[in-house]
């Protein structure tokens, strides 16, 4: 079988390291969405190749996702230390699918260390099927999940002739009908496809899904992982942060305000200046600095961009580990009953230190009722899943009658957020199946603006926790400055269409938007305890 590649190569004899990337979207795009083309590399020596993965673009054979990549990755390794023109030293780098390809390699099992990259710069990717390419709180994906698959099986078509086929796909791509049509759309063009496969299977538990192993030599080489506030992948990037550390590595992080495909630039000089450390011998003439981009001196373990004023800020890893000294009790949620009717009138209220829980009893709290009318769901918007990824204003989404609303008091000063919001509450359904949906913002302090921060969301059904159980939900990781007098808001809702399916409430796996069979569902939701909290980043070692 053969794998095609094109290879970009500096001015003069040589020898350079090789820069890898492996792709199954077309080896002539090479990523140019988030990266610089692979011309910039070779001027700055290095010579680079972007190879077809198998099945996809020219290379020969079938195209069957991730389980093919290991056997091929380690034998493209060691291709590349053998070309003509290498020093035999090779660094890897791809965001997606192109950063997962960089992980997945045989030699680690066999012990073959010229199967392994010396360097490695994975971007915006995981381990997990499940946790990091599918699903989240129990739900798929949906629109990101079917919007890839479809892409896929567009290149599928194109490689068979089938030109119907790839215009069928991309009609209802451009015009959104793929959200309720894209399952049959998979079917039929691409039946045993990946992306079909995860959203047949229940993402409630791991069974049927698979992780894919990583050698801890692989986990121990120089790596450099990069991952995104607004991107889906964020928890398998930092997951591989952890792995790494366990395994004996010393990883580097690097997480913008970026969303998957919008890098604000790029981080191409941080690269070169990595695998120049790694990669070329001897050291090279300094790259000019650039002020827009994550610079350093010497390499920081953790470096972090700030969502609201895209200040970049070096973290120790201890730093990353500790919860944000202002926010690290919480806040208990309070209401009369009105806060989905009047978005002003639940409060978050802090709690008085660190470690507290919120008062229970019959006068704390309250209780909030959320009806969801499945003629009408809540649109999920911008966040990290939704086609429109990053902060968006949503002060319309909060004066509806199906979203609580919790916000604090005008802030006295400037808070400091950093890390993972969790959210516990008591909440019962009158349906066997029902999905709460969380949205943290900040509100302007006239209250007219209400820019949305965070997202999370998770599904609940037989088998479940038991009624009288805590219910959790964990929204997306953030770095983020909230300024004085603004206040602080939680939204919650039982639906995000499309970026979830719509719930049917009969305890069967969501497949779509709302049908004729779905059901009204009404949450109850039982304040007195409710707590949220916001946990660290990263777990400390």
């Amino acid at each position: 079988m053969r794998l095609v590649a094109r290879l970009w190569k500096p001015q003069g004899d040589g020898p350079w390291p090789v820069l890898l990337m492996r792709q199954p979207y077309g080896r002539g795009i090479a990523s140019t969405v988030t990266y610089v083309h692979p011309s910039w590399y070779a001027g700055h020596g290095f010579l680079v190749v972007v190879q077809d993965v198998r099945g996809r673009g020219a290379s020969e054979g079938d195209f069957g996702g991730f389980a093919q990549e290991a056997a091929d990755g380690a034998a493209t390794i060691r291709w590349a230390r053998s070309l003509e023109g290498s020093n035999g030293r090779v660094g890897t780098y791809g965001f997606s699918y192109q950063g997962l390809t960089q992980l997945l390699n045989a030699g680690g099992e066999a012990g073959d260390v010229d199967a392994l990259p010396d360097c490695l710069a994975p971007a915006m990717c995981g381990l997990d099927e499940r946790l990091h390419w599918a699903s989240e709180g129990g739900a798929h994906w949906w629109a990101l999940g079917l919007g890839w698959a479809l892409q896929l099986a567009a290149e599928g078509c194109r490689r068979r002739g089938d030109g119907a086929g790839w215009r069928e796909i991309r009609r209802s791509l451009q015009h959104g009908d793929y959200t309720e049509e894209g399952l049959a759309l998979l079917e039929r063009h691409d039946p045993r496809g990946m992306g079909l496969g995860w959203l047949r299977r229940d993402p409630a538990g791991p069974e049927s899904w698979t992780v894919h192993p990583v050698a801890p030599a692989l986990l121990q080489r120089p790596l450099l992982l990069i991952g995104g506030w607004h991107d889906p992948h964020l928890r398998g990037v930092l997951d591989l942060w952890q792995r790494a550390r366990n395994a004996g590595g010393d990883p580097e992080l690097v997480i913008g305000a970026w969303s998957h495909l919008d890098w604000r630039g790029g981080l191409d000089r941080e690269l070169l200046a990595f695998f120049r450390r790694h990669l070329q011998d001897p050291p090279p003439r300094r790259v000019p600095a650039d002020p827009t981009a994550p610079q350093a001196a010497a390499p920081a373990p953790i470096r972090l961009q700030c969502a609201a004023t895209a200040t970049w800020h070096r973290l120790s890893q201890a730093a990353a580990a500790s919860p944000s000294t202002v926010a690290a009790a919480g806040w208990s949620l309070h209401s009369c009953g009105l806060a989905a009717i009047r978005c002003d009138e639940g409060e978050l209220r802090p709690l008085a230190a660190p470690g507290a829980r919120p008062a229970s009893g019959p006068a704390a709290g309250g209780t909030v009722v959320v009806v969801h009318d499945p003629w009408r769901p809540v649109p999920g918007r911008g966040g990290h899943l939704g086609p429109d990824p990053g902060p968006v204003e949503r002060a319309d989404l909060d004066r509806r009658g199906d979203v609580a609303c919790f916000s604090t008091a005008p802030l006295e000063e400037a808070l400091w957020l950093l890390g993972t919001f969790r959210l516990q509450l008591w909440v019962s359904a009158d349906q066997p199946s029902f999905d709460l949906c969380a949205a943290l913002s900040e509100v302007s302090a006239d209250g007219g603006s209400v820019r949305q921060l965070s997202t999370g969301l998770a599904r609940f059904g037989p088998p479940s926790a038991p009624a009288d159980a805590p219910r959790t939900l964990t929204l997306q990781p953030l770095a983020t400055l909230v300024a004085a007098g603004q206040r602080l808001r939680l939204s919650l809702a039982a639906a995000a269409w499309p970026q979830i399916a719509v719930n049917p409430g009969d305890g069967s796996l969501p497949a779509g938007g709302s049908g004729s069979r779905h059901r009204v569902i009404s949450l109850t939701l039982e304040l007195a305890g409710a707590h949220l909290g916001l946990e660290p980043l990263i777990r400390a070692n």
